[in-house]
């Protein structure tokens, strides 16, 4: 039976109750028409409202599968680099700072001189001291002629003994002399050579701290070279990291396992490998200090820089693996949202694992094959009805690690 119908059949009715009705006998007429037009609109209209809605359709959601793959579970530190030699310039004489002869941030080879220092008190005293072995070498020449004029008169009964020994202890006292002034001397050219102050190492020379006509001291730091290459990273790692990350590389070189992200996000393109690790852990911090060593060709990289070292600290073997967007975390319980063969879609609590890439490692709460929700999660219940599509760019589909 049609809607219109069904209306008629219901107007009909109620006008013939009007009709019967005791208290509109008086003004049928004007009554009647009234009471039709109000009963025919309230007819039309619970007629209308009776009609039935079509039923929603299903939401749409995105899914993935949970795969099982061989995963290498990887953790950053933040690191400092420094020289693998950071030398302090310093002079070894007083002096006054007289020119700069190297060039900022240069690469400085060892023995190259930097700074000039004013040589005329130096070579002052050069020539003091030559001067007094000149005279010590005369004294020992005198004392030398003494011996042996005095040698052949003793056994000829001409000078006596005592003459003897006076002359040959006169004559190690000039020889003594003269080893002591040729020492003098020595220091003293010694000190004039360092006049000019040299690199001691090869490396990238830094900013001057002195200015010329300063009063130069060997307490005085006047620049710091660094060799570079290789270069350094101290960062501090947890004690329990350090204790997977050793029993990872336990009975097998660890080769050039670590790689440096630069400030910039980008990736060194030198491997780095794990150089020492500091003898204490840290009983304030829980951490243990370790020492990276990277190539560094051409100096790209310099000391003070900051960076974040990346090692593989475990792998796990058949490990499940859900994409990240797929989790969804409320107080510290973390839900994925799966869709049966029936589409219909259940929220289960799962156990987490660490992160790898763009992916979770679930330790508990799924099962592999499972297709969890990327999309679409927050509009499903459990029990409701989906409608499902595959998740093209997951990273478990995508590799060839599946299981």
């Amino acid at each position: 039976m049609t809607t219109e119908s069904k209306c008629a059949i219901v107007l009909r009715r109620n006008l013939e109750i009007i009709s019967s009705k005791q208290v509109c006998r008086w003004f049928l007429g004007p009554c009647q028409l009234l009471c039709a037009s109000l009963l025919l609109v309230c007819s039309f209209a619970g007629c209308s409202s009776k009609e039935e809605k079509p039923a929603p359709p299903p939401p749409a959601v995105t899914v993935a599968r949970v795969v099982r793959k061989d995963v290498n579970i990887e953790q950053d530190w933040v690191g400092t680099m420094l020289g693998n030699v950071d030398a302090d310039i310093r002079p070894k004489v007083d002096g006054f700072l007289l020119t700069q002869l190297y060039s900022e941030g240069s690469y400085i080879k060892k023995g190259q001189a930097m700074f000039q220092l004013d040589q005329r008190q130096a070579q002052a005293a050069v020539q003091q001291a030559q001067g007094r072995l000149e005279r010590a070498r005369a004294s020992l020449a005198q004392a030398q002629i003494d011996v042996r004029r005095y040698t052949p008169l003793v056994a000829q009964k001409a000078v006596s003994q005592a003459e003897l020994d006076k002359a040959q202890s006169m004559e190690r006292a000039a020889t003594a002399e003269v080893d002591a002034d040729q020492a003098v001397l020595d220091n003293a050219k010694l000190n004039l050579g360092w006049t000019t102050v040299s690199s001691p190492i090869s490396g990238i020379a830094g900013i001057s701290k002195v200015g010329v006509g300063d009063l130069m001291t060997p307490t005085t730091i006047m620049t710091t070279v660094s060799n570079i290459n290789p270069i350094y990273v101290d960062f501090s790692i947890a004690e329990q990291d350090y204790m997977r990350f050793t029993r990872e590389k336990s009975g097998r070189d660890a080769g050039r396992s670590l790689l440096l992200i630069l400030g910039d996000t980008t990736v060194f393109p030198e491997r780095g490998r794990a150089l020492l690790v500091n003898r204490e852990v840290d009983a304030k911090t829980g951490t243990i200090q370790v020492r990276a060593e990277f190539p560094n060709p051409g100096n790209v990289l310099r000391p003070g820089q900051y960076a974040r070292i990346r090692a593989i600290t475990e792998v796990r073997k058949g490990a499940l693996v859900v994409p990240q967007q797929a989790v969804s975390e409320l107080q510290g319980v973390y839900q994925v949202g799966v869709v049966g063969q029936d589409n219909k879609a259940a929220i289960k609590t799962v156990k987490l694992g660490p992160q790898f890439g763009d992916m979770w490692v679930v330790e508990s709460g799924l099962e592999a094959g499972e297709n969890v929700i990327v999309d679409g999660l927050q509009r499903v219940k459990t029990g409701m009805t989906v409608a499902p599509a595959q998740f093209k760019d997951t990273q478990a589909n995508a590799q060839s690690g599946e299981k």
